[in-house]
C-alpha cells in the first residue's frame, strides 16, 4: 500500500501535526526557532509521536543523538545509509531508530513484518542491511541506479499478523503526516532542539543528520 492510499483511507488523524511540521521545516533543513511557542509544541509532539512508533534500535541507548529513520526493507538507499552511518553508530555518537515501513514493493510489508516479528529484531535488521549494503555500493560506483533489494536478507512473511500490520500502518501514517514520501527519511533534533527532517540522505548530508564524526 502506498503512502497516498493509506493517507486517504486513514484520513490522517495527525494532519494537524503535519501542518505544524511543514510550517517548521521543509524537506531540507529547519529554520524555525525553538523559542517560538508553536515550534516548541511541535517539537514536543514530534518527540512523543516518534518515541511511541514501532522502531528498531541501531546503536547504544546512551548515544547523545537519536535519529529516527523511516526504513523500508526493500529500499537500497536505506541499506546504503545504514552502511554510511557505521562510523557514528560504532563510536556511540548516534543511535538510529529505524521506524519500519512496508511501502516500496509488494514484498516490503512481508519483509517489514518479518523484521518486527523476529526473535531479535536488532540483529535481524543488521544482518538484512549488511547483506545488501555491498551490492548497493557497487551499483552506485558503476553509475547504475540500485533496484529494490533482492532475495538476500530477511524472508517476507506471507501472512502478516494483525498486530504487526497495525504497527506498520501506524508508522506509514506517521510518515505521511510529516509530508515524507520516500525512504530513507530522517527526523531528529539538532543541537538547538529544533526539529529537522531530511528525505533522502546523500553523502554530503551525513554530517548534518548525524553530527560530527
Amino acid at each position: 500500500m502506498t503512502i497516498s492510499t493509506l493517507s486517504k483511507t486513514r484520513g490522517l488523524t495527525r494532519r494537524h501535526l503535519g501542518s505544524c511540521l511543514l510550517a517548521a521545516f521543509s524537506l531540507g533543513w529547519s529554520t524555525a526557532s525553538p523559542a517560538q511557542g508553536t515550534d516548541a509544541a511541535a517539537s514536543r509532539e514530534v518527540r512523543a509521536q516518534l518515541g511511541q512508533s514501532r522502531w528498531i534500535a541501531d546503536g547504544r541507548d546512551d548515544a547523545p543523538r537519536k535519529v529516527y529513520v523511516f526504513t523500508d526493507p526493500n529500499c537500497p538507499f536505506c541499506a546504503k545509509f545504514w552502511a554510511d552511518a557505521r562510523p557514528w553508530v560504532d563510536k556511540g555518537k548516534v543511535q538510529l531508530r529505524h521506524v519500519i515501513v512496508g511501502i516500496l514493493t509488494p514484498t516490503s510489508a512481508g519483509r517489514a513484518a518479518a523484521l518486527l516479528s523476529a526473535a531479535d529484531p536488532v540483529a535481524a535488521l543488521a544482518a538484512h542491511e549488511r547483506a545488501h549494503a555491498g551490492p548497493t555500493q557497487q551499483a552506485l560506483a558503476t553509475g547504475t541506479r540500485p533496484r529494490p533489494l533482492g532475495e538476500a536478507g530477511v524472508k517476507p512473511l506471507f501472512s502478516v499478523p494483525a498486530a504487526v500490520k497495525a504497527q506498520l500502518d501506524a508508522n506509514a501514517t506517521l510518515m505521511a503526516a510529516y509530508g515524507l514520501q520516500a525512504t530513507p527519511a530522517a527526523v531528529w533534533l539538532n543541537d538547538k532542539g529544533q526539529v529537522q527532517a531530511r528525505q533522502g540522505i546523500p553523502d554530503g548530508a551525513l554530517a548534518r543528520v548525524l553530527g560530527p564524526e
